[in-house]
Formats: structure tokens, C-alpha cells, sequence
């Protein structure tokens, strides 16, 4: 009777290797199950990197890698911060017109003197 181990090691592929893959697989003429027979790894993992690759968390070139978290706020936040910039170029537009208004009264005592 044959032995079966029950912890089998998994292949460890690299990033370059996945994105071909998926690229292959992303060809007119190819399907995910013939990419995935010819380089001899199940369908379900091509369709897993797939996944991944069009998420962005796959990518052959590590520096090419962008990390979205960081990269850009979120909607409201962005629309708080144009909210207080709106309130404070306000704010400043009201203190300009006081101070013209302001200067046309002290011309109009200097002049009438």
C-alpha cells in the first residue's frame, strides 16, 4: 500500500512568473485552463493571480508598485478639506473688503479736511 504524505509543500512562485502567467492567460487565443496545462498548475490559481494582478497587489516590478491606502484620501475627506479652504478664502475675502472699505473712509476725511 503507498504511503501518502500529508503535509505536501506547495511550489513557491515568484511574481514574474505569476504575471506572465496572467498575462498569457489575458491573450485572445489562450483560455485560463490551457495556460494553466501548459505550465502545469491548477486553474483556480491562475484565476486567484488573475484576481490579483487586476487588484494591483500582484505586479512583476516591485517598484512599479503603488500602494492605494496612502496614495489618496477618501471622498469625504477630500470634500471636508475643500470645505474649510472654501470657509478660510471667505474669511479672507471678508477682511480684505473691511480693509478697502476702511482705507475709502480715511481718504474721504483726508480729502475733505
Amino acid at each position: 500500500m503507498a504511503r501518502y504524505n500529508r503535509y505536501q509543500r506547495t511550489a513557491k512562485y515568484s511574481d514574474e512568473f505569476k504575471v506572465s502567467a496572467v498575462l498569457l492567460s489575458n491573450l485572445d487565443a489562450c483560455t485560463v485552463k490551457s495556460v494553466a496545462e501548459s505550465l502545469d498548475i491548477h486553474p483556480v490559481q491562475l484565476s486567484i493571480w488573475r484576481r490579483q494582478y487586476r487588484e494591483g497587489l500582484l505586479v512583476a516590478d516591485k517598484r512599479k508598485k503603488i500602494i492605494k491606502k496612502n496614495a489618496s484620501l477618501k471622498e469625504s475627506d477630500k470634500v471636508k478639506a475643500l470645505e474649510a479652504e472654501v470657509q478660510r478664502l471667505q474669511l479672507e475675502n471678508d477682511i480684505l473688503k473691511k480693509w478697502q472699505r476702511f482705507l475709502a473712509e480715511q481718504r474721504q476725511k483726508n480729502s475733505n479736511s
